[in-house]
């Protein structure tokens, strides 16, 4: 049985608007840029540009720059009408949103098992070495390693490519691999990997023959630096295990990183604020770069103001026409007005963050930074927690201290033993300064750490010190000892 009754519902309900300023906020420069000049390409009622405040400027710029601009003059309206087919039909869709987009990326140079393959040209192998050869290279590691057994490659070769052969011949061609450069290539392990390196010396001195024996001898000594034991195995001095051991840490330890790395792009911070500090007064201002002022195209508004001119009943295509055209015109708006609260929002949320660590960002002492969380600046400027956190996800700032990622200015609370509550990052910056301050041959250990922090008032335990510790990729002690 039917019945009819009435409901009311309260439902938080985000419009288009806010959502495409939602997704702008958290766009970085870079991204803007290429954003803007979609919208550009896809909306024709949208323009580069300032508005026009008047006729008089109309006439003026006019008079200067031209009647029209290109884009104007190549637009043709006709082509956006038809009488008798409707917009819907001329489109098509022969793709499905589940649908992977499939592209093959465009290879620069060549890639590090291209070069070492070119590199067999210059022995002369047979035809089942050749195989063998290309097999090894081609299950080498980003790192130029050999993670795999021997004797699985064996079965490798029998089973995928019918290649029959067993581990001694096999080892006798990775020889002819590790021969190629750069040095180290092919080594199975870490151990390998070094001496193969300096076993390539034509004429190695004695550091570098002793290195080879540390390595060789005393290598797990060596990883774990108790070097009292090497020293007492080799039968060697302190001076001389130092400068074989500054032997060792010229060595590279991932060759195939290193003949790959020439090849990456790299990749540059562009900075999203910029801040000049003059006189104990901020000057913020945002990093426009190359992206263009927006206005709404003046030949759409007056295509709208003549379709509503227009009297009588309007025709069917008349219909389509203006509803087109307001539909781009809303568009163009809706874009500009996101622009601009984008900016608006930016520098709100980027002077507050300013003011809330004034000490930091007038003297750039890390030490200053006051503990702040999302909630302290969305509380200050009356938004949102999740509109803050789109303001600082990949967002940089360039100041007279360095670039930084704006995320890294945020930090939980650690209370002192006077009751006064710090920034993690300022202990974090202590506890860094004493690592490096310390003596290399007795390294501080994490509880030793913690304790020269509790005197100087942060309460803080070993544990918490470890975590900072790693934060800061930095070893522990036994890690750090040096002679």
């Amino acid at each position: 049985m039917l019945k009819q009754n009435l409901q009311l519902k309260l439902l938080q309900k985000l419009s288009p608007q806010q959502i495409q300023l939602m997704k702008l906020l958290q766009v970085p420069t870079v991204a803007i840029e290429q954003r803007i000049k979609e919208e550009l390409e896809v909306n024709p009622a949208l323009d580069e540009g300032r508005e026009e405040q008047d006729q008089d400027n109309d006439e003026y710029n006019e008079d200067e720059y031209g009647e029209v601009s290109e884009a104007e003059q190549e637009f043709d309206f006709n082509e956006y009408m038809d009488d008798d087919v409707p917009s819907y039909k001329t489109y098509s869709n022969n793709s499905s949103p589940d649908d992977q987009e499939k592209s093959v990326p465009i290879s620069i140079g060549d890639t590090f098992q291209e070069r070492l393959e070119s590199q067999l040209n210059m022995h002369i192998l047979t035809g089942k070495q050749g195989d063998l050869a290309r097999h090894i290279i081609g299950s080498l590691d980003e790192s130029g390693y050999l993670r795999r057994e021997i004797a699985a490659i064996v079965d490798d070769l029998a089973f995928t490519q019918n290649i029959y052969t067993d581990e001694r011949a096999l080892e006798d061609v990775l020889k002819i691999v590790q021969g190629f450069d750069p040095a180290g290539v092919g080594a199975r392990n870490l151990k390998e990997c070094l001496v193969l390196q300096l076993a390539r010396k034509t004429h190695p001195t004695i550091e570098q023959y002793t290195a080879k024996v540390i390595l060789e001898e005393c290598f797990d000594e060596f990883t774990k630096k108790h070097y009292d034991k090497i020293c007492a195995k080799l039968e060697i001095e302190e001076d001389d295990l130092s400068a074989a051991l500054d032997e060792i840490t010229k060595l590279n330890p991932k060759p195939g990183n290193s003949a790959s790395d020439s090849y990456k792009p790299v990749e540059h911070v562009v900075p999203d604020f910029l801040l000049n500090v003059e006189d104990g007064e901020f000057n913020l201002s945002l990093n426009q770069r190359n992206a263009p002022e927006l206005k709404v195209s003046k030949q759409y508004s007056e295509m709208m103001e003549h379709y509503s001119s227009i009297k009588g009943t309007p025709t069917k295509s008349d219909k389509e026409a203006a509803q087109f055209v307001k539909q781009k015109l809303d568009s163009a708006k809706w874009f500009i007005d996101a622009i601009k609260q984008r900016q608006q929002t930016l520098l709100r949320t980027m002077n507050t963050i300013l003011e809330y660590q004034r000490e930091y960002f007038l003297t750039g002492d890390e030490t200053k930074l006051k503990p702040m969380i999302l909630k302290d600046i969305a509380d200050i400027i009356h938004m949102d927690i999740s509109t803050v956190s789109r303001v600082a996800n990949s967002k940089y700032i360039q100041s007279p201290y360095g670039t930084f990622l704006l995320k890294s200015f945020f930090s939980e609370s650690l209370t002192t033993t006077s009751g006064e509550e710090v920034s993690t990052r300022e202990v974090k910056k202590i506890l860094q300064d004493l690592i490096e301050a310390e003596e290399k041959k007795r390294p501080l250990t994490d509880e030793r750490l913690a304790q020269f922090l509790k005197e100087k008032g942060y309460n803080i335990a070993r544990r918490t010190v470890a975590k900072y510790r790693e934060q800061l990729n930095i070893p522990v002690a036994r890690l750090r000892k040096e002679i």
